[in-house]
């Protein structure tokens, strides 16, 4: 008998993630001040400091997710850290910010100093090498909360833009054509399901290196150290090419790139061309799981997407490319109702 697994069997349901969501947006909406120059559902928050200048401050928050319980079956602590800043530092570059500080929280039960030293370094590694400082943070121990061994980690990003160079968006239009940077991975999302298919069915141990991974174990593919896009992003932000940019986390392509859309604009992404990471494949066939769920769940090998005109692709490419990116093409901008249409055309 075959069988498929999916996000929601796997323990998260994403339609009622995006129920709450909305539930959520109003309510945080009746606190809205007028210097607040974003909405809800945007990758981070946008307000306007000092009042009445042109400057604005963006924030974000997130978390590593169930990618903790694979760092923690591995006894590797020094990476989840890395992930938790790249991924903040990814949400706020879609806004076109320039991050400048960081914050943590570390929740746990009974962790040793160490391991704790161990998740910092990895903040620190991380804050280091994209020129953010480590302002803070909080760490937390609850017995009666976390199991023995569990910890929880978040983390809160504040960036800044002149409002001219800020980007929602709103100049995407029919037409524009989207660039695609490449994922090393899951990044830090869908683990809940990879670790279902993957381990909790006991067909893979994070030490087994099966061949379809090329001499890498499940461990090391699934640890792989969410990048960050500062360099490549930062270098085409400077040359006036970007319209839109979505980071492309829980939910993939179709969940994110949806948020950047103006009204009267869809878009036909081709993935075709996209490199995927070869544990796409491995949880793929390990839960015998349809196309559509992959995408829905996963990015897929595109980790993040930027949208320009048309006539600037090749240029755009190179510019990338020379900053140390594999970007390429990955679809266009059409005219028609919010929607994402993936293809993959040979």
């Amino acid at each position: 008998m075959t069988y498929s697994e999916t996000y929601k069997s796997a323990g998260v349901d994403l339609d009622a993630a995006d129920l709450a969501k909305r539930k959520i947006a109003a309510l945080a909406k009746s606190t809205f001040s007028d210097d607040v120059a974003s909405e809800i559902g945007a990758f981070g928050g946008v307000y306007r400091y000092p009042t009445g200048s042109d400057s604005l401050l963006l924030a974000s928050a997130d978390g590593v997710g169930t990618k903790i319980k694979v760092a923690t079956a591995a006894g590797i602590y020094n990476t989840v850290g890395q992930d938790l800043v790249n991924h903040c530092i990814n949400d706020i570059l879609t806004l076109g910010a320039e991050p400048i500080f960081f914050l943590d929280y570390i929740g746990y039960s009974d962790l040793t100093p160490d391991i704790i030293s161990q998740i910092v370094e990895g903040l620190s590694i991380a804050c280091r090498e994209n020129q953010l400082s480590l302002i803070g943070g909080e760490t937390a121990q609850m017995p009666g909360l976390y199991s023995p061994g569990d910890f929880d980690l978040v983390g809160f990003i504040v960036g800044y833009v002149h409002e001219s160079g800020l980007i929602t968006g709103d100049a995407i239009e029919p037409g524009n054509a989207i660039i695609a940077l490449p994922s090393n991975g899951l990044q830090t999302n869908g683990f809940s399901l990879a670790r279902k298919v993957l381990l909790d069915s006991g067909k893979y141990c994070l030490d087994d290196r099966p061949e379809l991974l090329g001499g890498i174990s499940v461990g090391e593919a699934l640890l792989a150290i969410h990048p960050s896009y500062k360099k490549q992003v930062t270098t085409l932000v400077s040359a006036g090419f970007v319209r839109g940019m979505a980071h492309i986390t829980g939910g993939g392509i179709p969940g994110n790139l949806v948020r950047v859309l103006p009204e009267g604009c869809a878009a036909n992404v081709d993935v075709s061309a996209v490199s995927v990471p070869a544990v796409f494949e491995l949880i793929r066939r390990a839960g015998e799981i349809p196309s559509d769920e992959m995408h829905r769940v996963f990015n897929m090998g595109a980790g993040f997407l930027i949208i320009i005109d048309s006539d600037a692709v090749s240029k755009a490419i190179s510019m990338l490319n020379q900053s140390g990116s594999d970007a390429v093409p990955c679809g266009k901008i059409v005219a028609g109702a919010k929607k994402i249409i993936i293809e993959e055309t040979s």
